[in-house]
């Protein structure tokens, strides 16, 4: 599976959420799986939007063909766009589905990480972040992913922001420790997107 995940910032709110709508064009799409996204919780401006395809193939046909045309909706309304494809490599938790319904908040960390240290860092992953996160109350499902460069995606959906707050105060630091995050890591950003209904497709 490919995810691809947009970061924009919003200049005019109502027309790109009006555009938004559009994209439930992708619903016709051969191997389209789901798309769904929100506002930054820290940056009001700012929106990130997840789409979900079954290959490259698929993601490449579409956007030779229909993309142009569903973009033309929201034409004007951002800048600053910031788009990113990462290949699927294993759940969080288990049953990854790119469904948005059931979930208030997506949490969205990118990992670059050292180049001698991507596999431990993809083994602590599976090992110690895996089994913490789908064990805490409220998270309902996520998704690890890699891009070309050493990059990571760790995408994971929450009931609600008190679950997510719980989970961080909690764990983070012992965690870190245990999966020696820091000598692994060269950079790390992040966001909380609160998810909007009306974007999900």
């Amino acid at each position: 599976m490919l995810v691809k995940w947009i970061r924009c910032t919003v200049v005019d709110r109502r027309g790109f959420e009006r555009g938004q709508r559009k994209w439930a064009g992708l619903l016709g799409e051969p191997g389209f799986r789901g798309q769904g996204g929100g506002w930054s919780r820290r940056r009001p401006s700012v929106a990130h939007v997840f789409a979900f395809w079954e290959s490259r193939a698929f993601y490449d046909s579409f956007m030779a063909r229909s993309h142009d045309r569903l973009a033309a909706a929201q034409a004007g309304t951002f800048k600053d766009v910031q788009a990113r494809l990462f290949d699927y490599r294993f759940d969080v938790k288990t049953g990854f589905e790119p469904r948005f319904t059931d979930a208030d908040l997506l949490r969205v960390a990118l990992c670059r990480v050292h180049e001698d240290r991507a596999e431990h860092y993809t083994l602590m992953q599976e090992k110690v972040w895996n089994p913490a996160m789908a064990g805490s109350p409220g998270m309902i499902r996520g998704l690890f992913a890699e891009a070309p460069g050493n990059e990571f995606l760790v995408l994971s959906m929450w009931r609600s922001q008190a679950e997510h707050g719980k989970y961080r105060t909690e764990r983070i630091e012992r965690l870190s420790l245990r999966a020696q995050t820091e000598a692994d890591i060269a950079s790390l950003t992040g966001d909380i997107v609160e998810l909007e209904p009306t974007w999900t497709v």
